[in-house]
């Protein structure tokens, strides 16, 4: 029994050595100072993105001088980007030469690989939670919100490996913008709600043509009736209302599946029929829609004041402009009593710095974005919604709704009408897995629908061998194949040495243990047979 017990000694002894060796990838808390030291300046610095909206210029420029009206030892110098592709790449450059920014508006899942950085990103749980300096903290010089006015749907996307990395700054979802009117002169009516089936039997009955060849429902010469600007978030929500694969919370990924083919070939039926086209194929959707040429035109609802007839963006000419009656719809759906349809926006994550008192007054800039002042000034200029319950609720969000349609600026109606409809969907929304290499996962998604299309174009055969050597090339060109983990494998990373040397340890242990159990039990059978031939 002596010997039995000094094993059971060596592998307690193993474990204590080796435990703690391998497990989830533990990541630094931030120490939120006692006080916020105010008789230091700081100069941080802000990446944000416009486009050419340059009321969003405006509204980021006034929120700057506001805030820092409020603390006069900080300084913030604005950097924008025109695209979150561009600031994406930018990023990875400035983590790779540790010059990065204070604060960054973004997207959780470029959030997810700026991570890989050694800590570069501030968990903000506990700056959440702090008394003082923390949301609804009662050190701040300006009315935040509290953790719980912040809308739950938007609030979780900003959650990675169970910790906060962000906050919601604006959200927006996707909308079908629909020519009425086209629509009924065809012979249909709008149903409450679009189905798949309708956009494409709608979309196959406009190609048909006058003798003159020009289209019958438009009288031109072009006429694509459905037009889908972002066919990443079209692959994605037609693979989750249908309850198809898409990827693991971990990281492994499930997109290429036979759903994801029948999708495809029913994509490529119509790209056949000349019924539909996306954006990096022929156009921007709004530019057709403006100029009847098309009739289901969807785009983010961050894209309103492009869309329609009277539209205060627009990059048309005016003598193209063709007037009817446009509404603004939910994307179509697969399942109309239980609709589904992404959520998206940007976030804003906090980089760590050497001087903790930096990275505190970088998040006091942080939660002044979620203020209702500024909320409701960046949500008029575009069809973005406030991410607070407290911003939704104000006396000046109410108002500016409640004024729809009293203008074709700041009031458009369609803008305003898009932004309603991701506040009346919001349970109805859903995000996907943010993971390192998740970005690249999204991007695939679209390029399977983008080079179906133009393989349709040049009259290529799509079959079975199209789809293999699709998924394929997809998987090739964003390295998919190097993601590709189990969600066990991508929360704890590769096995240490310790770990392998810990598992080989416990395997001779155990096999030793067992050698001497069995020993045991013949060397007593020996001594029970010579007891008895005694």
């Amino acid at each position: 029994m002596r010997k039995f017990v000094s094993l059971l000694l060596i592998l307690l002894i193993c474990l204590g050595v080796f435990s703690g060796c391998h497990g989830a990838v533990e990541r630094n808390a931030f120490a939120v100072p006692e006080e916020f030291d105010t008789s230091k300046n700081y100069e941080l610095v802000f990446w944000a993105k416009n486009e050419s909206n340059v009321n969003q210029k405006n509204v980021y420029e006034q929120a700057i001088a506001d805030f820092e009206a409020l603390y006069p030892n900080i300084k913030i110098t604005m950097r924008l980007y025109t695209d979150y592709g561009r600031l994406y790449d930018d990023m990875l450059k400035n983590i790779g030469a540790n010059t990065l920014p204070n604060v960054c508006i973004t997207y959780p899942d470029h959030i997810a690989t700026y991570m890989t950085g050694n800590n570069c990103v501030v968990p903000l749980d506990d700056l959440f939670a702090d008394e003082k300096y923390g949301l609804g903290g009662s050190q701040l010089r300006f009315d935040g919100p509290t953790q719980g006015e912040i809308i739950p749907e938007f609030l979780q996307e900003c959650v990675l490996d169970g910790t906060h990395y962000a906050l919601p700054y604006m959200r927006s979802t996707e909308a079908c913008y629909v020519n009425k009117t086209y629509v009924e002169k065809l012979g249909y009516t709008l149903p409450e709600v679009l189905t798949w089936d309708f956009i494409w039997e709608v979309s196959d009955a406009a190609m048909a043509k006058n003798a003159d060849g020009t289209f019958a429902v438009n009288g031109q010469k072009v006429m694509i009736p459905f037009m889908y600007k972002s066919t990443d978030n079209m692959m994605i929500q037609m693979l989750r209302q249908l309850d198809a694969p898409y990827s693991t919370p971990g990281g492994t990924i499930e997109i290429f599946n036979d759903t994801t083919k029948d999708l495809l070939y029913e994509i490529a039926d119509h790209v056949g029929k000349k019924s539909f086209s996306t954006f990096k194929t022929d156009s921007y959707p709004a530019d057709l829609l403006n100029a009847g040429r098309c009739i289901f035109a969807v785009d983010s609802t961050a894209g309103a004041t492009w869309m329609g007839p009277d539209a205060p963006l627009m990059d048309i000419s005016e003598g193209n402009i063709v007037d009817f009656e446009m509404e603004v719809m939910a994307i179509p759906q697969f399942d109309t009593e239980h609709p589904k349809m992404i959520s998206q926006g940007p976030s804003v994550c906090v980089f760590n710095q050497e001087d903790p008192q930096e990275v505190l007054a970088s998040w006091l800039f942080t939660q002044y974005l979620l203020t209702n002042k500024v909320q409701v000034g960046y949500a008029k200029t575009e069809g973005y919604l406030p991410v607070t319950s407290k911003a939704q609720q104000s006396t000046e969000y109410l108002d500016y709704v409640n004024r729809s349609g009293e203008d074709n600026d700041e009031h458009y109606w369609v803008k305003i009408a898009a932004a309603k409809l991701l506040q009346d969907n919001t349970a109805n929304t859903f995000v996907t897995p943010v993971f390192n290499g998740s970005a690249s996962l999204r991007d695939a998604a679209g390029q399977m629908i983008e080079n179906t299309t133009k393989s349709v174009r040049r009259k290529e055969t799509v079959d079975a061998a199209y789809m293999d050597k699709l998924f394929a090339d997809v998987t090739a060109l964003y390295r998919l194949d190097q993601i590709q983990k189990t969600d066990a494998q991508q929360e704890l990373g590769p096995l240490p040495e310790q770990s392998v040397i810990l598992l080989v340890t416990l395997a001779v242990i155990w096999a030793i243990m067992g050698l001497y159990v069995v020993k045991e039990a013949i060397n007593k059978k020996k001594v029970q047979k010579n007891e008895d031939n005694s």
